[in-house]
């Protein structure tokens, strides 16, 4: 039984004439015929009284007409409202990045943007734990519409980011700088660039995470050789800045990351500015997303607040 064969009961059923039905019904009268007669083999009963004019409804049709109704009217609101829900899910624009960028920008920053634009915008908490190149493959995808990311031309991950089919915003500037406990007189427990003989421990991160050829070719371009001997690897700038605070050597870490911490002297600077390592924070989107309206309405607010705060786009080239 289809919602169309009952729109057509229920227009005989107010016409009481077969080719009025067809013609309000934008079918032919054959169709509609058959069509009632598909009805009344699927109900086992007679509807129509075909022998009375104007045509009538049986006792079993006036029921059916009464049923018919109800369920035209309850298919109408449901399909409504599956239409307003999926309305909502394409209106709203899906985020991703990385554990820290969410802990430093996610609340602070996107949400306060989106409520201000009254543009809905859902996190993927997944992405939390992506490798970098999950995130380019999920733009790629259409699995989210922005990402906000780490950049810098050494990050090899990002690389696919050049190609013209995306856009950036220069969020910020930031840096990465080495981290160290801090010892029993409140001094640097590790200091770089540490001697052959007493390398310094070094918390790294994973070959697959965002920072790691940055660091990687920095400290091989450093003027100073440092000597470090790796003794953990981590995906993430949360669980680096865990090991380095409980002493077990030096790390880089985002200098937003560990602000307070410097500040309060819970942590401390393992080098001088000559082992800064400057790096963006960017914002990603696909040209041709398939929520072109809604992407391009947030992206150009977002531009207008970024240029308003001296930060301007970096198109691509």
């Amino acid at each position: 039984m289809e919602i169309r064969w009952l729109d057509d009961f229920i227009a005989l059923a107010r016409t009481r004439h077969f080719s009025r039905a067809a013609e309000e019904q934008n079918v032919t009268q054959p169709t509609l015929s058959r069509r009632i007669k598909l009805l009344e083999d699927e109900m086992g009963v007679t509807l129509i009284d075909r022998n009375t004019l104007p045509l009538s409804l049986t006792p079993a049709g006036e029921i059916f007409l009464s049923g018919a109704e109800q369920m035209v009217r309850i298919a109408r609101d449901t399909k409504a409202q599956c239409r307003e829900i999926r309305e909502q899910e394409e209106s709203r624009l899906r985020f991703a990045t990385t554990q820290t960028l969410y802990l430093l920008y996610y609340r602070t920053w996107l949400m306060p943007a989106s409520e201000r634009y009254g543009i809905d915008i859902d996190l993927n908490l997944t992405s939390t734990s992506w490798a970098a190149s999950d995130f380019v493959s999920a733009l790629t995808q259409g699995q989210c519409d922005l990402v906000l990311c780490y950049w810098h031309p050494l990050i090899n991950y990002v690389e696919e980011f050049n190609d013209p089919r995306f856009e950036h915003l220069v969020v910020c500037e930031e840096e990465l700088v080495p981290v160290t406990a801090l010892d029993a007189d409140h001094q640097p427990l590790f200091m770089l660039p540490g001697t052959k003989k007493a390398p310094l421990p070094y918390i790294s991160y994973h070959a697959s995470s965002f920072l790691r050829p940055l660091i990687e070719h920095s400290l091989q371009q450093a003027l100073e050789t440092p000597h470090l001997v790796t003794i953990n690897e981590n995906m993430l700038s949360v669980s680096v800045k865990a090991m380095i605070k409980e002493g077990f050597g030096v790390g880089w870490l985002p200098k937003r990351l560990v602000e307070e911490s410097l500040a309060y002297k819970r942590l401390a600077l393992a080098g001088d500015e000559r082992w800064h390592i400057p790096l963006q924070i960017r914002l990603y989107r696909l040209k041709n997303s398939s929520r072109t309206t809604t992407l391009e309405l947030f992206w150009q607010k977002m531009r207008e607040e970024l240029e308003s705060h001296g930060l301007i786009e970096t198109p691509n080239s």
